[in-house]
Order: C-alpha cells, then structure tokens, then sequence
C-alpha cells in the first residue's frame, strides 16, 4: 500500500506542479485538500482538475463559517492590526488551513503534509509553525523549497512535458490572496514603492473613493460581546452579514490600503488591501468599545491589540500566548453590546452615534441642550419663590 501525502491544493500552477512532482519524487498517492474561506473560484473545476493532475482524491472544505467565528472574531475582539494597516486576513487564514491538514492527515492515515509554500514569503512560517506546534510528528513537504524549478515558464512546461493540463494563467498578473475578510494584492508596479497603483485594473471588490456615488449612505451594526450579529435592525448569520458590508463598503470606495509591510523574515514587501466589510465592522467595534469600557480598559487594550497582531502575522495563532490574549478580550468584550451607526461618503466613514444598555457616558447638567438648561433653571426659580398670603377659601 502506497504512503499518503495531503497537499494543501489552491488550483494554483504552484499547486497543481506539486501533485505529480510529489507522485515522483515520493512514490506516494496525493490527497489534495481544497479550504473554503471565501475565495472567488469555482472548487467544482479545481477539484477536477487536481484529479486529472494525478491526485488519488481531492476534498472541498468549507471552512467559511470556521473561519469567520474562530479566527477573525478573536482577532476583532482584540482590536488587533499589523502595522496600523493590515487587519490579518490571510494570516488567520494559513493558521486554519494548518489545523484542517493536520485533522485530513489524520483522517487519512497520512505520513505527511505538502503546501505551496516559498522560501520567500510569510506562509512558509505560518503553515509550519502552526502544523509542527498541532502535530509535532507530522512530516512537511514543502517542495518549492527544494526542487529545481525556477520560473513559472519551467513549471509550466514541466506539466507539459507529462501531458498534463496546465492551469490558466495571466503572464502578467498580479499575486492575490483573497478570502471573506479582504483581498490581497502584490507584484506588478506595486513592486516599486514610488509608482501609484494601477486601481483600475487592480481592485476587485471596491470602487475607487472618486467613483463612489456623490451621497451619503447610513448603516447600523449592532455586535453582542463584542461580535457583530445584526445589519440595520435585521439580525443575521456572521457569513451574511460580511458579504452585505462587503457590498455596501466596496461601492463606496472603503477600505483600500496601500501598505510597505515588513515580512516575518525581515525583508519589506508592498501591497494593496481591500477590506470594505472588515474595515467597516473594525471601526464601528471601536465606536462602541469607547462607550463601553473604561478608560483604564481601554489603555491596556491597546499593547495587547499590538501583541496579538504581531503573534497572528507571525504565525503564532495556536501558541499559549496569543490564547492567553485572546481570553482577556473575551473577558473585556463581555460588556461590548449595542448598536452603531455610521455614515459613508466616498471612502469616508465617519461615527453617527452609538447606544448600549452597558454605556460608561454619564448625562449631565453640561451635557443637555441649552434650552433644556434654561428650563431647568426656570423651574427651580419658580419653586424657590417665597410663600405669598394664602388664598381664602370660597365663603
């Protein structure tokens, strides 16, 4: 019986290469495993084609609902941002595909598991340190560290050359990773620091701020601990509730960032985000925590947000501290309920006002209308008066 392998399969041409090089090279049979956490694909075609690629089987895990309640909502309840910028999308993605790979490892029998990984980038940590720290046993294969192939155009005619379909690509196109909560971009002219994007055939999910309709768009999120769970007065599940503000963000131009991001290896990269439904939900988190926690909270929230952002990045998901990090925010957001409205214009988004049964704001005599004040003083003058002659009764 031949030794089993799960490769980590996107559809990719990295990916798609990496099945019968893994046939030849390990003598194994190939279980490529498919994570849904959002992507724009259609897994009915990728499936099939890791399977006339030389894969034994090909699984499609819907991983979406997995993804959103057990890896962004920690991260939301942290506050947590790399680089002030960057809200963790991808990074919260690899920890979950990480922990799916070990569970299918299991499931199979398998003596390894195999990703599309480089040498180069962030994933190749993230993928082995959460694998290596769920199952420290468990042989990783990552073969674009070790084989000889050094272009696209290589990988390419290396399918070729065994008559196998080869996935089709743009040649000049960028590196996006894209999932439910944003889409990254990288390579082209972001590769120059000094050169502006290239929007208009960059973006995927937003318009650009100046394309966004010339009107104000209003919106209400409410959150229960700290966890959005209603759009506009209509509850809803977490899935839904991102692709709306997806929509509504997008056309509005919200949540395109442009970042020089400094790499888990130490080197800088470039990319464009967009996150039109995070960054909506982001803010309006914010909004409330301000009405809710006191400002002692609110003051030591803000190390833990930046230590929690650089563990995820890192790669850290499943190490003792950032769960440690995550329980206080849990303990925190116990008192973050409410609603918060926002207004949108034109890649803007500005607070509307917020309510909460747990609001820390005090009214007083300082903060009521003027008028009100004025009338206030009216009566109580009115009551301070000096008692007069008492009228006769009636004879």
């Amino acid at each position: 019986m031949k030794k089993k392998i799960v490769l980590a399969y996107s559809g990719s041409l990295d990916t798609t290469v990496i099945i019968p090089w893994l046939r030849e090279n390990y003598d194994c049979d190939v279980i490529a495993l498919c994570i849904d956490v959002g992507q724009n694909v259609n897994w009915k075609e990728i499936k099939s084609f890791a399977l006339k690629t030389g894969a034994s089987a090909c699984h499609v895990v819907d991983a979406k609902k997995e993804y959103i309640e057990d890896f962004i909502w920690p991260i939301l309840k942290t506050g947590a941002v790399y680089e002030e910028k960057y809200l963790l999308g991808t990074a919260a993605a690899r920890a979950l595909v990480a922990k799916i790979l070990v569970e299918y490892s299991g499931r199979e029998k398998a003596e390894a598991v195999a990703h599309g990984a480089s040498g180069q980038g962030n994933d190749q940590f993230r993928l082995d340190t959460a694998i290596t720290t769920l199952a420290p046993a468990l042989k990783i294969i990552a073969p674009r560290r070790i084989w000889r192939l050094k272009s696209r155009e290589e990988e390419m005619r290396y399918l070729a050359r065994r008559n196998l379909p080869v996935p089709v690509t743009k040649k000049f196109a960028y590196n996006r990773d894209d999932n439910l909560w944003h889409v990254s971009h990288e390579g082209l002219e972001l590769e120059d620091p000094a050169a502006e994007p290239q929007y208009k055939k960059l973006l995927v999910k937003t318009v650009m701020p100046e394309k966004a309709p010339n009107k104000t768009v209003y919106l209400e999120i409410e959150f229960d601990k700290g966890i959005p769970v209603a759009l506009n007065g209509k509850k809803t599940d977490s899935l839904a509730l991102i692709n709306s503000l997806n929509k509504i963000g997008g056309a509005n131009g919200i949540g395109i960032a442009d970042l020089v991001e400094n790499r888990i290896t130490g080197a800088k990269c470039r990319g464009v985000y967009e996150s039109p439904g995070a960054s909506l939900i982001c803010y309006a988190h914010r909004e409330l925590e301000r009405l809710c926690l006191d400002r002692q909270t609110l003051v030591f929230k803000q190390p833990v947000s930046l230590k929690t952002g650089e563990l995820v990045y890192n790669g850290l998901w499943f190490s003792p501290l950032r769960e440690a990090l995550s329980a206080f925010a849990d303990s925190v957001q116990k008192n973050v309920s409410g609603k918060v409205r926002l207004k949108l214009y034109k890649g803007t988004i500005t607070p509307a006002g917020a309510i909460s049964p747990n609001s820390l704001f005090c009214k007083t005599t300082e903060n009521k209308p003027a008028e009100k004040q004025a009338t206030k003083k009216t009566t109580a003058k009115k009551q301070n008066k000096k008692p007069g002659k008492p009228k006769t009764a009636g004879k």
